[in-house]
């Protein structure tokens, strides 16, 4: 990351860096010549009360992680939340069938139809970035009259899938409000995907609901396409 990548957290401006390191270790945070705060005030903050302020979809947090952080997780963290709605999947395909052991998981790692789960998990992820993304490229790179940097924001959309990491927890202390914890869940990845593209086009929230509104119709569409596939090719891709 550059030095004029760096963004004020409160109002957006570009800074050429966030603190000054005098000696003895001292440190000053810079002041936003704009706004007239703090550039990075999470400099001085424990990751938790980022992560806190984070999972509270606070634009000032978002911007700490997406622009002023090097923090080159998100392919990891994809792989680990495909993993976790793969579990789901599996769990509620077997859900008559499934022990309370939690000894269980290393063994669902076995199954082939698990990792038919994940590829179509992984599928219908691709979906949701590529609509989000077509739509954003479409519509907001012409009103600005520039070029989106479409890696940048790939990077948003999947470190702002985060809370797909809940599933686990909300399969495994199962109860008769499951469905609706897995609707919050889907609710609350949904609202972060429209906060981080809110975050790196500096947009309105409208433009963002309506990017992240056309990704889920395409991530719909995969779904719905895979149901209606022929039984033949459903059980090659689930291994059955």
């Amino acid at each position: 990351m550059g030095k004029d990548d760096f963004r004020c957290v409160e109002c957006n401006e570009k800074a050429l860096e966030l603190h000054r390191d005098y000696s003895h270790g001292i440190l000053k945070i810079t002041i936003c010549e704009s706004c007239q705060k703090p550039v990075d005030k999470y400099i001085e903050y424990d990751p938790v009360i980022i992560l806190i302020d984070a999972i509270l979809c606070k634009t000032q947090a978002f911007r700490h992680i997406l622009f002023n952080t090097t923090l080159n997780i998100h392919w990891k963290l994809c792989v680990f939340c495909l993993l976790c709605e793969a579990y789901l999947r599996w769990s509620l395909l077997h859900g008559s069938e499934r022990s309370s052991d939690p000894a269980d998981i290393i063994r669902y790692t076995k199954e082939w139809e698990f990792y038919g789960m994940f590829g179509l998990a992984a599928l219908e992820l691709s979906a949701f970035c590529g609509g989000a993304l077509w739509f954003l490229w479409a519509v907001a790179g012409r009103l600005h009259g520039g070029t989106l940097e479409l890696s940048l924001l790939l990077r948003a959309l999947l470190l702002s899938c985060y809370g797909k990491v809940l599933l686990i927890p909300a399969v495994i202390w199962e109860h008769d409000y499951s469905p609706l914890c897995l609707g919050l869940i889907k609710l609350f990845v949904l609202t972060s995907n429209s906060q981080a593209i809110r975050v790196i086009l500096n947009s309105s929230r409208r433009l963002s609901l309506m990017a992240v509104c056309l990704g889920l119709l395409s991530e719909t569409c995969v779904a719905q396409a895979y149901k209606r596939l022929p039984w033949s090719i459903q059980d090659l891709l689930t291994f059955e």
